[in-house]
């Protein structure tokens, strides 16, 4: 009688345990697809709630939110977006933190192509170059930024191959579509160095700050998943997996 009340009482507190679970749905920016994954992986093992993850440009994730997507967070690129919506009243006044800052990167999966400078961009000798869409992604407009900043924009405008977002500008260099292109260090980079190809990491000073903030969008106000989410992305464990990213948390 004893092991029946137990056993019922344990099946209970497993009910409890599955019904305070949730899942929330979150659209993240695609240049953080890779830390994302871990850390919703992790977040669901500590808490028990799941993240349902899109990736995309930020710039589209913004008109998806504005026409009723049923996003409930958003992680995006930039600082501007979320700090757009909260002003228009889509986003949750106050919500809003930076969770990571970006790296740019001039990427080849060529080894020995980018040297050490990025000077490859001055001798113009590639074909193509990827970029992703400055209007749909931050890491597009940083791209057009460093090459104004070095004078090389007029140059090698003429080889661009533009990309709906960060995401596909890898796949253009990854694939050989483009012999060279700019991307987020945080694909390319593993255990603190890049994996494979060659690449130069942009100096900070050549383009603004890729400041990555997150935001409570309305409606994950009052959701448990998209709560403890926002508030796990400033924990140390998350910040950890950044970090190893390549990001600055």
């Amino acid at each position: 009688m004893k092991l029946r009340r137990l056993a019922g009482f344990a099946l209970l507190s497993l009910a409890a345990a599955t019904a305070a679970a949730d899942e929330t749905p979150v659209a993240v920016a695609a240049n953080f697809a890779a830390p994302m994954q871990k850390i919703a992986a992790d977040f669901e093992r500590d808490t028990g709630h799941k993240a349902a993850l899109a990736f995309g440009a930020t710039g589209k994730f913004y008109a998806q939110i504005r026409n009723g997507a049923p996003f409930e967070l958003l992680l995006a690129a930039d600082d501007a977006t979320p700090a757009r919506l909260e002003r228009e009243g889509a986003a949750v006044a106050g919500s809003r933190f930076t969770y990571a800052i970006g790296k740019l990167v001039l990427w080849s999966a060529k080894p020995g192509y980018v040297d050490a400078r990025g000077d490859v961009l001055k001798q113009a000798a590639f074909m193509h170059l990827a970029v992703a869409n400055p209007k749909l992604a931050p890491y597009g407009a940083a791209a057009l930024e460093t090459l104004r900043t070095l004078g090389l924009l007029e140059a090698v405008q003429p080889k661009f191959v533009q990309a709906e977002n960060i995401a596909q500008a890898y796949q253009f260099i990854a694939t050989g579509n483009a012999e060279l292109g700019f991307v987020s260090l945080s694909q390319v980079v593993r255990d603190g160095r890049i994996a494979s190809g060659s690449g130069w990491i942009v100096p900070d000073r050549l383009h603004s700050p890729i400041r990555q903030d997150a935001v409570l969008l309305e409606k994950g106000k009052g959701k448990a998943a998209a709560e403890a989410l926002l508030k796990y992305l400033k924990g140390d464990k998350a910040r950890a997996t950044i970090r190893a990213f390549g990001y600055d948390p």
